[in-house]
């Protein structure tokens, strides 16, 4: 069997919409589509398609092996102008994941200008604010912010990411500054359950000679709390309390005013932002271009790129 044949009469399948109408499409006799999907099916072990008089549907199976199969033909044909063509342009699919807020904000963006710049690319970018293994959902990128967890993964850093603890005017004029992060645990607070697992907050002392971190549990003084980082943000610039967020969550407030930073020399260290893409070696043109260019859109954002000074520490005593 010609596998790379038979993969693209199953798309051309599901494209047509019939076997009959693929086999128009492909030039080919109908009673050979139907062999070629039976070989197919019967080489994977599986039912890649329900067939009735009157309709046909994918299987589970048939769906995935369906975008699969897409993405192999695309970088074959791309594999192809590579070689024979100097100035080709990229094209195939590209699939993408981003934390939610973070990818409307600045993935999203870039992506567009991306696609505006290369038609023949088709991007789909998947919004989690969860880990998503990469290879065992079909993704060729990740966009992280955090330390990689999986050593399989290859990262390419495009910046840092502060931790900051912020509050409305409006809040901090009915309620002292606060001078140690400790003193968090006596006000009220907002909590977004994404950044802080079971509501407990994590600071540096700039006291400590061996930079120990300075934990505060905030959760017996949370009055709202949200898997959404927009949620929470409204809520802190409402009034509601103290919050801890990411700081390109709340950057425009910071930036406008309706929030402000606290308890600055007691940040833990940043966190890094990070490209990641399972393997190298397995690099098609397409992806190898969108790596650059994400790296080169994300690394210039003042946001991302977090390079100004933090104050300097309190003094000791």
């Amino acid at each position: 069997m010609d596998l790379l044949a038979a993969m693209k009469a199953f798309v051309a399948i599901n494209d047509a919409g019939s076997l009959s109408a693929a086999a128009t499409v492909l030039d080919r006799a109908p009673p050979t589509m139907v062999r070629t999907l039976a070989t197919l099916e019967e080489f994977l072990g599986v039912r890649l398609l329900v067939r009735t008089t009157r309709q046909m549907a994918l299987t589970e199976e048939g769906r995935v092996y369906l975008d699969r199969c897409r993405r192999i033909l695309a970088d074959v044909d791309e594999a192809a102008l590579a070689v024979t063509s100097s100035d080709s342009e990229p094209q195939g699919e590209i699939r993408v994941t981003a934390p939610i807020l973070f990818g409307q904000r600045h993935v999203a963006p870039a992506i567009t200008e991306f696609v505006r710049q290369y038609p023949e690319v088709k991007v789909d970018l998947l919004l989690l604010d969860r880990m998503v293994h990469l290879v065992e959902e079909g993704l060729d990128v990740g966009i992280r912010i955090g330390q990689l967890q999986d050593s399989s993964m290859i990262a390419i850093p495009v910046g840092q990411m502060r931790r900051v603890v912020v509050a409305s005017p409006t809040f901090l004029s009915s309620s002292r500054r606060l001078e140690r992060p400790e003193e968090l645990a006596k006000h009220p607070c907002v909590l977004h359950h994404g950044s802080a697992p079971a509501g407990r907050w994590m600071f540096s002392d700039p006291h400590s000679a061996r930079k120990e971190p300075i934990s505060v549990s905030v959760a017996q003084s949370s009055r709202f709390g949200s898997n959404q980082a927009v949620a929470v943000v409204a809520a802190c610039e409402s009034g509601l309390g103290f919050g801890r967020f990411l700081s390109y969550q709340v950057e425009p407030e910071i930036r406008d005013g309706r929030l402000e930073t606290l308890l600055e020399a007691f940040e833990p260290p940043r966190l890094p932002v990070q490209i990641v893409y399972p393997d190298a070696r397995l690099m098609s043109p397409r992806l190898r271009r969108f790596l650059d260019w994400m790296k080169a859109e994300l690394s210039t954002r003042p946001e991302i790129r977090q390079r100004t000074q933090l104050p300097e520490p309190l003094p000791s005593g």
